[in-house]
């Protein structure tokens, strides 16, 4: 703090000891150690606190910007959902739209067809295929059924 060297302090002494005189010396000595005490121990207090308001502030900056990239993802994320929920909008309308023009034809088939899917209240229509009834091609090349294994009899057990 002050740049005081040993020369200097043996002068203030000679100076202290003609001033005030040997009887009182000692006691001044104490008094001013305490007071040099005092005084180190306010700085150092003032230093920290300084010291900690500036860590608080950093704290604070840090925080701050932790906030806004938060915030900014955020918005961004919000954003990237608009755009998709927009956009399966349109491809329900459009499917509606297209729902909407095949009515009429679907009118000719059976409650059969129109199946409920789990877990949804739209039916979902479902393709008949001709499998209930037999290729007429598939008939003609078939060899014709053997009348004992249609009975469950075979050769074996007849003789």
């Amino acid at each position: 703090m002050f740049e005081i060297g040993f020369s200097e302090l043996i002068v203030i002494g000679v100076v202290a000891l003609l001033v005030i005189g040997p009887e009182r010396l000692p006691k001044v000595a104490r008094m001013a150690g305490h007071l040099y005490g005092r005084m180190q121990r306010y700085v150092s207090s003032v230093k920290s606190d300084i010291s900690q308001e500036i860590q608080l502030d950093e704290i604070r900056r840090a925080g701050q910007s932790f906030k806004n990239s938060i915030e900014s993802t955020v918005s961004g994320v919000e954003q990237q959902a608009t755009v998709v929920d927009d956009y399966l909008r349109g491809e329900i309308d459009q499917i509606e739209k297209g729902a909407t023009t095949l009515e009429p034809a679907e009118s000719t088939r059976s409650t059969n067809d129109i199946k409920v899917k789990p877990g949804s209240a739209e039916p979902v229509l479902q393709q008949r295929l001709p499998l209930d009834e037999p290729d007429q091609n598939v008939v003609a090349h078939m060899p014709p059924p053997d009348v004992e294994s249609a009975r469950g009899v075979t050769p074996e057990k007849t003789a």
